[in-house]
């Protein structure tokens, strides 16, 4: 009743003006309504996807470097929303130094959100700048034509809405790389996968330093491995749980060693501490 008697006793100038400002709130309150409606949209859209994370890490061999070219990373996907070859996001092609990433340390490759479904396989394309470095001479890694259509891992990994999944591409270039009777190399990739939510690690130094041994995990008729590097320091990630034999296979002058029961538990990190080795004079 106030704002009808307010309204008669204002002139027609002062009416138009204050028809204009109550039409600007309205839209202010409209504007306001419709980004939060939209945040909230925006939100429940990042809710509804699944993120997945592509690390690359390495079990090394004995070379200087091990550069490997890869075009694209892909997966295999099916979901409710779309299925087939997906390639993920966030990739820069080109060569790296696979040894860069040893003992723990890895590299995300590439990402992606999808939404709730199967992720069957992880496709990795090389390209032709592959080569290897031994005793200070570089050579190029040949691929074999089965290769050309892409590198095929198999994953089988389930995706749920909202929750992260970290998958992990674990290069053992020791295995990977192929010396031929003519003395050239060939590429092979041999390469595992693993998650975080389904392995355990295995940690420790080694002294001395200098005994830089090959570190084995061995459960029966699977073996993991890595070698310790300059500091004595090793890891072995993406150990499935179970009880493990831990061999240490030094270089010449240092006597080998092994280490009994040694339990992997889900989502944990065994850590061995310090592990002595003896001087083969000493035995």
């Amino acid at each position: 009743m106030q704002n009808i008697n307010l309204r008669r006793s204002l002139s027609a100038a002062q009416l138009v003006l204050l028809t204009k400002i109550d039409a600007m709130k309205r839209r202010f309150v409209t504007a306001i309504m419709a980004a939060a409606i939209a945040l909230m949209s925006s939100c429940s859209s990042d809710s509804d996807k699944a993120k997945l994370k592509v690390y690359f890490t390495d079990a090394p061999g004995n070379f200087e470097s091990v550069m490997v070219d890869v075009q694209s990373v892909s997966v295999h996907y099916s979901g409710t929303d779309e299925s087939g070859w997906i390639s993920l996001e966030g990739f820069q092609p080109g060569a790296f130094n696979v040894l860069d990433f040893t003992n723990g340390i890895d590299t995300l490759l590439a990402s992606a959100e999808l939404s709730a479904g199967k992720i069957s396989q992880i496709r990795l394309l090389l390209g032709e700048n592959n080569s290897v470095t031994v005793d200070g001479e570089t050579h190029p890694l040949t691929v074999p034509s089965g290769y050309t259509s892409g590198l095929k891992l198999n994953i089988h990994q389930d995706f749920k809405e909202g929750v992260t999944y970290k998958i992990w591409l674990d290069f053992d270039a020791g295995r990977s790389i192929v010396k031929t009777g003519s003395g050239s190399y060939i590429l092979k990739p041999v390469i595992r996968t693993f998650a975080d939510a389904t392995s355990g690690a295995i940690k420790g130094f080694v002294e001395p330093k200098a005994a830089r041994p090959h570190v084995m995990a061995i459960l029966g008729n699977d073996t993991l491995g890595t070698i310790a590097d300059t500091s004595g320091y090793f890891m072995i990630k993406g150990v499935p749980t179970g009880e493990y034999l831990v061999k240490f296979v030094p270089v010449e002058g240092y006597s080998p060693k092994e280490i009994d029961n040694v339990r992997v538990v889900l989502g944990e990190i065994n850590d061995l501490g310090v592990v002595e080795l003896e001087t083969s004079e000493a035995n």
